[in-house]
């Protein structure tokens, strides 16, 4: 009797790609500025876009304008519009927009309703409140923890994936109308979306797996895929845009509920850590590789130390330390700290955005591009930053101090993500925003609004330089000295 023979083999297939989030916009982007946040969200937001794009454009520029239009059509202080820019800049996908680069009487790219709306019109840590819902909207989930009396920690990447994907199939109707132009027609097939407008929703959404190629939308939307680069796309309605994105947010959740039945139910793989990947152009043609932020959590009563070789990506959250002095010393995109106490964090150079959450007692120490606090309290930051820092939310007996310590490798950190020197702004916080008076956890019953506490300077005579123990340097070499922010007089004295 002879064996059966065995059935061919079948090719193996790609696990499926879902949507996702960039999480840069909600983690980085968001401002609460009151006067932003509107009851009839696309009704306003159509008319900001439509002042914007009725400025004279310039020749060398024709789709740019500078913060003094966005500060007039915005009803906004030119301070304001500035901190909008700049939050916009610092969480774009492509680092060669002119608009990363920009200095501050140059001009920025028209047309970014995303931008303007998201980073604007949403309040505090948490999207919960949008342009199209009203202010005070349903706690979030950061704001549920600091109300309880559990252990305060960080919601999971899981768990922010899908409030961000939630927040977006609420209102991605809306933001599709932004983009979306007018043709003859009747009814929902009179909006159509160009390729060039479809890929503006990049800013928001992508497609890519855990770890990881991560691709743009229009390489995966069925109706601009495989497009021709020299021939135009043809538009298609906004309506089919609509319900292609719905779809897809829709599967990505189910994937979330389905992970996180596996993982309580102890069936869990590597896939499914959390990983946050690199970002990618709308435009790009080749996808990049995926790489997750690298987790320093649970440090207690130690120093702890991290190299630039010893990180798997550019982004880096700090979590639940306590009573430990942390060492980050790289070059970085962006920088989470959260819920840290009696600690002193050293983050080494921050190109984005730099953001403090939810600490006490915490000395942190970090050259960066920008950098946001946002509830913490008997905080010193001593910073190098080109831009001010913003101050939102809760926050009680904060101080700033210029940047006080170096290790040999900072200025080439520095350069690699574009922090000068000079300007240091270090003393020009900003703070945004108003105290919810309907939270009795903050302020006794009858206290009525009042404006986010500010910063104030730290005492010349309390400065001190910080030393990085030179064990800490291990191989590394660099060719920096000294501190490479100047110091300011008061403070020089007291080196």
């Amino acid at each position: 009797m002879t064996d059966a023979p065995e059935p061919p083999s079948t090719p193996s297939q790609p696990p499926p790609v879902y949507i996702r989030p960039r999480r840069e916009p909600f983690e980085h982007g968001l401002i609460p500025l009151q006067k932003l946040i509107f009851t009839d969200g696309a009704q306003t937001l159509t008319s900001i876009r439509d002042k914007l794009l009725q400025f004279p454009a310039t020749n060398d520029r024709p789709h740019r304008v500078n913060s003094s239009v966005v500060s007039e059509t915005l009803q906004i202080s030119s301070e304001h519009a500035r901190l909008v820019i700049d939050a916009i800049a610092s969480v774009l996908y492509s680092d060669s927009d002119p608009i990363v680069t920009a200095k501050a009487d140059e001009s920025y790219k028209r047309l970014l309703p995303r931008g303007h709306k998201d980073s604007a019109a949403v309040a505090d840590v948490w999207p919960s409140t949008s342009a199209f819902d009203g202010f005070l909207s349903a706690l979030t989930p950061l704001q549920q923890l600091v109300r309880s009396n559990s252990r305060r920690s960080m919601p999971s990447q899981a768990d922010e994936e899908a409030h961000q994907l939630s927040y977006l199939q609420k209102h991605i109707g809306n933001i599709i109308s932004l983009l979306a132009d007018c043709v003859e027609g009747e009814g929902e097939d009179s909006l159509v979306l160009t390729m060039d407008k479809f890929e503006h929703l990049g800013f928001l959404l992508y497609f890519g797996e855990k770890g990881m190629e991560k691709s743009p939308l229009s390489q995966n939307a069925p109706f601009f895929a495989n497009s021709d680069p020299d021939m135009p796309a043809v538009p298609v309605p906004a309506s089919q845009v609509h319900d292609w994105i719905l779809q897809n947010i829709s599967d990505a959740l189910d994937r979330i509920s389905e992970r996180a039945a596996a993982k309580e139910n102890g069936q869990t793989s590597p896939s499914d850590q959390d990983v946050l990947m690199t970002d990618v152009s709308p435009n790009s043609k080749s996808p990049t590789s995926g790489k997750g932020p690298s987790f320093i959590e649970g440090i207690s009563k130690q120093s702890y130390v991290k190299q630039a070789s010893e990180l798997k990506g550019s982004f880096v959250k700090v979590v639940n330390c306590h009573e430990s002095v942390i060492y980050v010393l790289a070059s970085l995109k962006y920088a989470t700290v959260y819920g840290c106490s009696d600690a002193t964090i050293v983050l080494g150079a921050v190109g984005k955005a730099v953001r403090i959450e939810h600490c006490e007692r915490v000395h942190v120490i970090s050259a960066a591009k920008r950098i946001c606090i946002a509830n913490c309290r008997e905080c010193i930051f001593f910073l190098g930053v080109n831009q001010q820092p913003l101050i939102v939310g809760d926050n009680h007996k904060l101080q700033v101090a210029p940047y006080n310590t170096f290790y040999p490798q900072l200025e080439e950190h520095m350069k690699q993500v574009g922090i000068e020197a000079s300007p240091n702004r270090w003393d020009e916080p900003v703070a945004l925003g108003l105290i919810d008076p309907h939270d009795s956890h903050s302020h006794p019953a009858g206290i009525s609004d009042c404006q986010a506490e500010s910063a104030t300077r730290l005492d010349p005579d309390q400065f001190t330089n910080f030393l990085i123990p030179n064990w800490l340097e291990g191989q590394a070499s660099g060719s920096t000295k000294d501190n490479p922010f100047p110091l300011p007089d008061v403070y020089l004295s007291r080196k």
